[in-house]
């Protein structure tokens, strides 16, 4: 039975009220791992339209940021049986101390930590933030979702990146993804037309809820199938959300589990995570591959330093490395920079996870060190603030 099939009777759509357990297989375990799904929405007043988060205004951002379970459906996912301890280390120097919560300040950052060589070298929160919240990922989820990529092909569900799309999606079959690969999915690569901007109500990212609306559980299928072609397969680079959320159905097909229950399994437990893990939920019943996984800070630096630590028996040998790796370089106009399986790459063999509104995990493998950060920027994306926390980056990572 497809994993559609399987959740959908125990789940209901987005912004219903109600709430189901799904209890599914461990495949690690002859146990029974329990996924609450909450299905709680916003008040009976709130219409759909309270619902478009690329909309809200500031203060209802950093509201709900830190509470996205209370408005979408979603896997909750315990913590670890086993947390890793972050032990304290030495503390960075005050100069820059000070130069981050001033960034803080301006950035409208919620969160900051760093790990030098797993070890604490700066925490600090904002916006009423503290330790035990959780805050959500936007796009830093697609780095999530590529890991387990990685291990659906070490455990032998995924045969090769090589692999086209429609042998797991076969309802893609005479759309623009014939002839696309997994791997050219993974580094969205496709030629596939879509429209990322998150400023245009009627750009394609932005008509994801009226998809959920109209289609129901064929919602990503019936967007991803009416898409045009901008280039041949393999051609061009063009960010897509809408092809993260393929890589997630990829995953689940082949897989027969939610994202989430995988992740418990691959992620939370060897990562080990302190906190919980909220994963929101398509009509499906599976979860959003491309957006909207809610974590502690902390868990966001574990999860950076799970990848450092090279995801040894869990995804293939070296898949960070390549992952993470300028598979797409951007060229001169960007020096240094470029796109690997669903991470970003930076100057100096570094990479790292972002998501709208200034989430980010940076990773600076030749010091050991894991930047996490969570805000509420002003606006969606910041060219500006991106590369002040670049340069903030730097400094710390030149410190012993």
């Amino acid at each position: 039975m497809s994993i559609a099939k399987r959740l959908l009777a125990g789940s209901t759509a987005l912004a219903l009220m109600g709430c189901s357990a799904v209890y599914v297989a461990d495949p690690a375990s002859t146990s029974a791992v329990e996924l609450e799904q909450v299905t709680l929405t916003a008040p009976e007043e709130t219409d759909q339209s309270a619902l478009q988060v690329l909309f809200w205004n500031d203060a209802t951002r950093s509201a709900n940021f830190r509470d996205m379970e209370r408005l979408f459906a979603g896997h909750e996912v315990p913590a670890a049986t086993n947390v890793r301890q972050l032990t304290a280390g030495r503390p960075l120097p005050s100069d820059l101390q000070q130069e981050i919560a001033a960034l803080m300040a301006e950035s409208q950052a919620a969160g900051v930590m760093v790990l030098k060589n797993g070890s604490v070298r700066y925490e600090n929160y904002g916006l009423g933030m503290d330790a035990d919240d959780r805050w959500t990922s936007f796009s830093v989820a697609k780095s999530f979702t590529s890991t387990l990529l990685g291990a659906a092909i070490r455990d032998g569900f995924i045969g090769s990146l090589d692999d086209p799309v429609t042998r797991y999606v076969p309802e893609l079959a005479g759309s623009s993804y014939d002839g696309v690969t997994v791997k050219q999915l993974a580094t969205m690569t496709s030629g596939v037309a879509w429209n990322e901007n998150y400023t245009d109500p009627s750009s394609d990212v932005a008509q994801l809820n009226r998809f959920v609306v109209e289609y129901g559980p064929d919602a990503i299928i019936e967007q991803m199938k009416r898409l045009g072609r901008a280039a041949p397969a393999g051609e061009k680079w063009n960010y897509s959300t809408g092809e993260t959320n393929l890589i997630g159905v990829v995953i689940e097909n082949s897989i027969g589990q939610p994202l989430a229950e995988y992740a418990q399994i691959k992620i939370v437990e060897p990562a080990g995570f302190e906190g919980g893990m909220f994963w929101m939920t398509d009509p499906r019943g599976g979860n959003v591959g491309g957006c909207c996984l809610s974590l502690r800070l902390s868990d966001y630096a574990r999860m950076g330093q799970f990848v450092l630590d090279g995801g040894e028996g869990i995804v293939p040998e070296g898949w960070f490395a390549d992952a993470g790796s300028p598979i797409v370089d951007f060229g001169a106009g960007a020096p240094g920079f470029g796109y690997g399986y669903q991470w970003w790459t930076y100057p100096g063999g570094n990479y790292g996870a972002q998501g709208i509104f200034g989430q980010s995990i940076t990773l600076v493998p030749s010091k050991g060190m894991v930047l996490a950060v969570v805000s509420n920027w002003p606006a969606a994306t910041s060219n500006e603030y991106r590369a002040k926390w670049r340069d903030v980056a730097g400094k710390i990572a030149a410190v012993n």
